[in-house]
This record gives structure tokens, C-alpha cells and sequence, in this order.
């Protein structure tokens, strides 16, 4: 008999209540910290330079995420819960700090490598605790209240950056992260257990494969540096038989970044994750459209900062509509929801590179709300359907390899966004003209990723919801 579905009260209240919110904050504190450094980027360019290294901001801080996210199993073995998550709170105001303080765009990227590992740590640990904190019965509604976080990010992250940008202080944006983590450490140390309930107490990282994958991310990166599509390309075929050659070793292996079956061909667990990550690569356009909408369109930084966010918004707005749905109704939502971002990022090729008129700029509030609530609508679903389908004694795997599957697909993603951008025309010719074409290419090129996921969907509706 299926077991009756834990209500948003008994979430809410309670124990159950501080702990969701300690969860919650963890990720909001990575979620915020993305939009808001995605908003000052812009202006930070201006005053330390670094055009070509645009995307670089989002590739190493994601690639260092990976590194964090895919500890998370053998730290919550070591250490529990509580010390993990204070370890990934201080690393990532040590990042912090050293943003603010960046002199220069490599001492800015070093920042946010920093800030990279802590992030990734706190969002591999806040997904990974929901199962260890609370009944089976709640996973459902706690990943939804978890992942809904980016969806207060995107109301906090534009202000802060924005507000700081416009007032020729981006630097304020970095310190302002500082008092929130504090706050986030107060409320870990009193509600979250020093030991956690159940786990994978033999975990151990597979730290030769993360750095593998790491590097596959760097070589797309420095690829798209170079002016020659032969090295672009170059870069990219190397890339991939590097990820092969990982996924043929993690098949193989005890210390696994995969649980079991992940590998195997129409399975539900292959199909599920490999939805995750080029669902996760289709928004990774969403670093230049600050950068588009001021240059092209000469928005505000705070109106492009919100404009930015209105992906992330869908995705909220969609988690929230498919969460707790009947398998019916939840598998018709995760076939048509890649389908409906695809609509959406080819509809901001089109649009993007035209005239700065104010009315295309409100036009494209619908593609844009779109491209994220078609991942909303697949998003609770195929999480909760990968914790049940994991076998036994591999949750924690299972549950850490969703942040890190989802954090290198956004690093790979963002490297190639760079490439895809620099390719267009983003530094030369540079200026309106190079924006406008750099939005033309990456838009319709990435438009292809989500519509991947949607044809390799099938094995994921068919698992249990």
C-alpha cells in the first residue's frame, strides 16, 4: 500500500519546521549568492577587467562546486550533519571575503572558487539531510521547500546586487553575505543533530574521478578562449572522452559518484539523471542575459538583475504545481516540460538581439518565466523518483549525486555558454553588435539541450512516483 503523502503542516511545524528552515538557508545562501554575483558581474568587469573570463566567474565556482557536493556522502558519514554544514558555511565566507577584496579578475576567480567549494557543500548536504532528517512520507514536500529557495534567491540576489551595483559599491554585495551565514551557523548548531539517522557509514569520495571531471570543465573552459574553432572544438572532443572514461571507471568501482544502474541503458535511474543535467544546461544561459539586456537593451543593472531571475521564478512556479501530483499527471508534466524550455530559449534567440525598444524587453518576461517553469514541472519528481530508486545502501550516493550530476552539468554548461558566446562575437567585435549576435547563437544553440531531455525522458516517467 502506497504510503499516504506527509502534508505542508507537518512540515512546517514544529521541529520538523527549524530544521526545514536550516536546510532551506543553506541553499538559499549559495541560491542568492549566485544572482546576486550574476547582477554585479557587469560592473565588476568595468572596474577590474576580465571580459573574456566573463564566464569563468560561473564555470570555476561551479567546478569547485562539484568537488564539495561530491563529499557530502563521507563527510555526513565522518562528521554528521551539524559540523559538515558549519565546515561548508566558513569556507564559503572565506570565498566571500576574498571577492570583496579581489584587486583583479584572477584574484576575483580564485574568490569564487572558494566560495564554489563551500556552495556546493551546502547544497550537496542540504538535499542529502532531507532524507536523514525527516519520514519518507515528507521527502516530497522538503525537496520542493529546499529547491524552492532559488526562488527566493531570485527576489534577494538581483536586490542585493543591484542595489550595491547601482551605487558603484559591488564589492558591498560580497559583505553583505557575511551576516547571513552567520545566522544560517546560529540555527545549525541548535537545531540540526550532531549525528545523523541511517547512511552510507563506509562512504568514501572518489576524488580521482571528481578531478577528472573537473578538468573536462577547464579544457572547454580554455578552449573558449581561443579565437580558432579548431581549438574550440578541440577542447570539446576532449572533454567528452574524458567524462567517457570517467563513466566507464564509475561503472566499475566501489567508490561510486553514481549509485548502481546508473549506467545502464533505459534504465530509470540513467534516464532520470541524464535528464537532470541537460535540463540544468539549458539555464546556464541565464549568466549573459544581465550582460545582453544592459548592453543591447540599456536596461538598469537592477532591472536586468530581475529580468535574470525570472527563470528561476518558473522553476519555483512549476515545482510547486507538480509536486504531490497523482503518476498520471506527474508523468505528463515531466514529458512536456523539457518541451516547453526548449520553446522558451528559442523564442530568446529571436528576440534578444532586437532593437532596444522598451516593448521587446517587456515581451520577453514569458520565454523567460517559461524556460523555468518547464523545469519546475519535472524537477520534485524526478528527485523524489531517484531516491526510490536507488538500491539499498546507496541513498546517500544516490541523493550527493544529484548535486553533483546537477553542478557539473551547470559548470560544463557555463563553459560552453562561453565558448557558444565568444564564438558569436561577444569580444569581438565586442559591444552592441557582438551582444547581439553572442544572444542569437546561445539561445538557439542551448534551445537543444531541454529538448534532449525531453526525448530521453521515457525511462524516468516510467519509474515509481
Amino acid at each position: 500500500m502506497a504510503q499516504k503523502q506527509g502534508g505542508w503542516s507537518e512540515l512546517l511545524s514544529g521541529r520538523n519546521g527549524l530544521r526545514s528552515l536550516a536546510l532551506a538557508g543553506g541553499v538559499a545562501l549559495h541560491a542568492i549568492n549566485v544572482y546576486m554575483v550574476t547582477t554585479i558581474l557587469p560592473s565588476a568587469v568595468k572596474d577590474i577587467g576580465g571580459l573574456s573570463y566573463y564566464a569563468w566567474n560561473m564555470t570555476l565556482f561551479v567546478a569547485a562546486s562539484i568537488f564539495g557536493s561530491a563529499v557530502t556522502p563521507r563527510l555526513l558519514s565522518s562528521m554528521g550533519p551539524r559540523q559538515a554544514l558549519l565546515g561548508a558555511i566558513a569556507i564559503f565566507s572565506a570565498g566571500s571575503a576574498a571577492c570583496a577584496l579581489a584587486p583583479s579578475m584572477p584574484w576575483m576567480l580564485a574568490g569564487r572558487s572558494v566560495q564554489g567549494l563551500g556552495g556546493g557543500l551546502l547544497l550537496g548536504l542540504s538535499y542529502s539531510c532531507v532524507r536523514l532528517l525527516f519520514e519518507e512520507r515528507l521527502w516530497s514536500r522538503a525537496m520542493v521547500l529546499v529547491s524552492s529557495m532559488w526562488g527566493v534567491a531570485t527576489l534577494a540576489g538581483p536586490a542585493i546586487g543591484g542595489i550595491f551595483a547601482q551605487t558603484g559599491y559591488w564589492r558591498g554585495a560580497f559583505w553583505a553575505m557575511l551576516p547571513f551565514a552567520a545566522g544560517l551557523a546560529a540555527l545549525v548548531v541548535s537545531q540540526i543533530s550532531v549525528k545523523q539517522r541511517g547512511g552510507d557509514h563506509s562512504a568514501r569520495a572518489p576524488f580521482g574521478k571528481i578531478a577528472v571531471l573537473v578538468l573536462t570543465v577547464l579544457l572547454v573552459s580554455v578552449g573558449s578562449l581561443s579565437p580558432f574553432w579548431h581549438w574550440n572544438v578541440l577542447a570539446i572532443v576532449a572533454g567528452v572522452a574524458l567524462t567517457l572514461v570517467v563513466a566507464r571507471a564509475d561503472k566499475h568501482t566501489q567508490r561510486r559518484l553514481l549509485p548502481e544502474g546508473s549506467y545502464e541503458r533505459g534504465s530509470a535511474l540513467a534516464s532520470l539523471y541524464a535528464c537532470i543535467a541537460l535540463l540544468s544546461i539549458g539555464v546556464c544561459t541565464e549568466i549573459y542575459i544581465p550582460y545582453f539586456l544592459q548592453t543591447i537593451h540599456e536596461q538598469s543593472p537592477l532591472r536586468a538583475g530581475y529580468w535574470m531571475v525570472l527563470m528561476s521564478a518558473g522553476w519555483t512556479t512549476g515545482s510547486f504545481i507538480s509536486s504531490g501530483r497523482r503518476k498520471p499527471l506527474a508523468d505528463s508534466l515531466m514529458f512536456w516540460g523539457p518541451w516547453l524550455s526548449a520553446l522558451g530559449l528559442a523564442a530568446l534567440g529571436l528576440m534578444m538581439p532586437q532593437g532596444s525598444g522598451g516593448g521587446i524587453v517587456w515581451a520577453m518576461i514569458a520565454p523567460l518565466f517559461l524556460v523555468g517553469v518547464g523545469i519546475g514541472f519535472c524537477w520534485p519528481n524526478m528527485l523524489t523518483r531517484i531516491f526510490k530508486a536507488a538500491p539499498k545502501g546507496q541513498e546517500n550516493i544516490a541523493s550527493a549525486a544529484i548535486t553533483t550530476l546537477q553542478l557539473y552539468a551547470i559548470a560544463l554548461g557555463s563553459s560552453l555558454a562561453g565558448l557558444v558566446a565568444n564564438l558569436g562575437g561577444l569580444a569581438d567585435p565586442g559591444g552592441e553588435q557582438g551582444a547581439r549576435q553572442a544572444a542569437y547563437a546561445l539561445f538557439l544553440v542551448f534551445a537543444l539541450a531541454p529538448a534532449g531531455a525531453g526525448l530521453m525522458s521515457k525511462g524516468g516517467r516510467r519509474a515509481n512516483g
